[in-house]
């Protein structure tokens, strides 16, 4: 009887059901910062007797990013040796739980805290939701729900940022209730995310013993320098328009919102590219694109222009995360994926902390931030060439 149970289970095959609760799972991490941005100003001002607050908040802001930099690489042995459902589901559950502890709490010390271990379930639902990218589907599938992830993300995150922006015109403390969208998730989760056993009984025929040091050793060194580049935009791209004059924050904002436009399509660009080209193309292309917006937000004399330009840089952007995960997560067996998948994570949020580092040191030799975007463009086509002629020579093609 105990045969048959488990040659029944290991029949069952992914489908559409498991795609879309990957893609809510993937966007859980990204959740837990769009949801508190519009809220860090009347934080700061319920806690200003506080001292330190003003660092204080912006920082638990960003800690879940901190948690997943040291916990991804934990994580993924803990899926590989363990299992993935089990660790999916504790995750998303307690994900609820620690996300809407501030919503009771008037202590920024307890709070803190609570976005610490916010950070915690991060770590674990990222490395377990691309984990399971790779072990559900083949590569065309892989392809298709990567897409749709990437061109997805810009939308939920703009109705997020919109929603919480709503909430917390009410109060400071509403919008941390829209992290209870993680017991709806987990409810489902537990009726449609199964252990991929027949993707492992795929799997004898790889060697499973043998981790794949330098197909990670080079993806996670391009993701590095990627992830540094794609953060400053995402961090200093209000300080290009202030240097060119635009100064309200509702104009910046808005211009801002509108170059999203280009994550979607690099999301969509992605697919039909990557069906076409090896991975080493794909991320000379997409860092082309980052590199011609970035030199042309250093260059721009208008609002208009910048957001032109700025476009641009979003549409590399759009397809840089779905073309690095489809990179790292071909070149995995799925002994190791997750493992593999951990210390990918580890690596894409490091370079949310060395951004601006590179920031500042770009800052001190060539002076203003135009001048930084332009040099770091510069250096991002530099990569470009690196990846065209050297990583598709030490890497197979995918």
């Amino acid at each position: 009887m105990s045969g048959i149970a488990r040659d029944s289970t290991a029949v069952r095959t992914a489908g559409p059901s498991q795609g879309v609760l990957i893609i809510l799972a993937g966007f859980l991490p990204i959740l837990a910062i769009v949801a508190l941005a519009p809220v860090v100003p009347k934080m700061i001002e319920h806690f200003a007797s506080v001292p330190g607050a003003t660092t204080l908040i912006p920082l638990a802001v960003t800690a879940p990013g901190l948690m997943i930099a040291l916990l991804a690489p934990a994580m993924g042995w803990l899926a590989d040796r363990h299992g993935r459902r089990r660790l999916l589901l504790i995750a998303t559950l307690f994900y609820g739980f620690v996300g809407i502890a501030p919503f009771f709490l008037d202590n920024l010390i307890g709070i803190f805290a609570a976005r610490l271990g916010l950070g915690v379930c991060e770590a674990a639902i990222m490395t377990v939701a691309n984990a399971l990218v790779g072990d559900y589907f083949g590569e065309r599938q892989r392809r298709f729900w990567l897409m749709l992830q990437s061109a997805l993300g810009p939308i939920l995150g703009v109705s997020v940022l919109i929603g919480a922006g709503h909430l917390a015109t009410l109060d400071w403390r509403m919008p941390f209730l829209i992290y209870a969208i993680s017991f709806p998730i987990f409810l489902a989760m537990l009726v449609f995310i199964f252990e991929p056993q027949q993707a492992v009984a795929r799997d004898m025929g790889e060697i499973a013993d043998t981790f794949p040091t330098r197909h990670m050793i080079i993806t996670c060194a391009v993701t590095l320098f990627c992830s540094s580049l794609y953060y400053v935009y995402i961090v200093q791209v209000g300080l290009a328009y202030t240097a060119i004059g635009v100064t309200s924050p509702d104009q910046i904002g808005s211009k801002i919102g509108l170059a999203n436009i280009g994550i979607f399509f690099g999301g969509l660009l992605f697919r039909p590219l990557s069906e076409k080209l090896g991975s080493a193309a794909q991320v000379a292309i997409f860092l082309v694109l980052m590199a011609i917006g970035m030199i042309g937000i250093g260059l721009a004399k208008t609002g208009d222009a910048m957001m032109m330009l700025s476009i641009v840089q979003q549409l590399g952007a759009g397809m840089m995360i779905p073309v690095l995960l489809l990179w790292v997560i071909s070149g995995l067996p799925l002994s190791h994926r997750g493992r593999g998948m951990g210390i990918w994570s580890s690596c894409f949020f490091i370079g949310q902390f060395t951004s601006p580092l590179l920031v500042t040191a770009s800052g001190a030799a060539v002076g203003s931030i135009l001048n930084v975007f332009a040099l770091l463009g510069a250096i991002a086509l530099i990569g470009a060439a690196l990846a065209r002629l050297f990583v598709n020579r030490l890497q197979q093609k995918n």
